[in-house]
């Protein structure tokens, strides 16, 4: 059983706006959850084109992410659109629906040592607005010790577009960005309200495309595997600028810059509401 726009609380949608982030718990079924794991052993194995691999092919001590699946992959694309994440991210972000942007994969290792950096989403994107999320679903149990998220409660409101860098210190395409650089809150973790999360296999972490947050180092003996998908709401706008992911540029879509993505074939709508059912 999954969770459904009718069973998110008054509670969870404010805590969403004031924290900028909420934790789900159960939200995705586990039978959900058992063709994203057998991906992630394929991608692991033989990745596809959109990898950052920190340590190729080891058991041990290797961050990895892969993007970009639904289109080629049939069980993304029913996590996706079946698992029921779209609603969550439309209810929570009190939109009239919400339209899907990338899938990411992620698997940290026992024993990694690179973390996930501090930052933003939204600088790294070709969107702006306000209502742009990430539902983050726990693919196995994980402890911030091993490798969950952790997230500077409410800094999604502080008004800053800070700069991306790519998490394995390779030079990209995020180097053409000029701006201000995240302040480093490992080395200041007590002037911050700092909120982590231990989860469990089908728990979800929805949080805002402008809060900072990272992920320590997996010191744990486990795998730890997480699906995220990225949802536009209604006040997105598409803003590709010199930094951002280039996945997806105008060549590649019919939206236009400045204006709401409605792109059905590359962003297509995940959940809408029956008022909104023809857009």
């Amino acid at each position: 059983m999954t969770v459904s726009a009718s069973d998110i609380s008054a509670e969870q949608i404010t805590a969403f706006d004031n924290d900028g982030v909420v934790h789900i718990p159960a939200a995705v079924a586990p039978e959900a959850l058992e063709p994203i794991l057998e991906l992630a052993e394929r991608q692991l194995a033989a990745p596809g084109q959109w990898v950052s691999d920190t340590n190729e092919g080891a058991t041990v001590d290797r961050l990895f992410s892969t993007r970009y699946l639904w289109q080629q992959e049939p069980a993304m694309h029913d996590f996706v659109f079946n698992s029921g994440v779209a609603a969550i991210a439309a209810t929570l972000m009190q939109s009239s629906s919400a339209r899907f942007y990338f899938d990411h994969l992620l698997v940290s290792e026992p024993g990694t040592t690179s973390p996930t950096p501090w930052h933003q989403d939204i600088p790294y994107w070709p969107f702006l607005g306000n209502k742009i999320c990430s539902v983050w679903v726990a693919c196995t149990a994980a402890t911030v010790e091993g490798s969950s998220l952790e997230f500077v409660r409410g800094s999604h409101k502080w008004g800053s577009y800070y700069a991306p860098k790519m998490f394995d210190g390779q030079s990209s395409w995020a180097d053409e960005f000029v701006g201000e650089e995240c302040p480093d809150i490992e080395a200041a973790r007590d002037d911050y309200d700092i909120i982590g999360f231990d989860v469990e296999a089908g728990d979800a972490l929805v949080f805002s495309s402008w809060i900072v947050h990272g992920a320590p180092t997996n010191a744990s003996a486990n795998r730890r595997v997480a699906v995220s998908t990225r949802w536009l709401g209604d006040d997105a706008v598409w803003h590709p600028h010199p930094g951002s992911d280039p996945t997806i540029t105008d060549e590649n879509t019919t939206a236009t810059a400045g204006l709401y993505p409605a792109d059905d074939r590359v962003f297509p709508v995940g959940y809408t509401t029956a008022e909104t059912s023809q857009l």
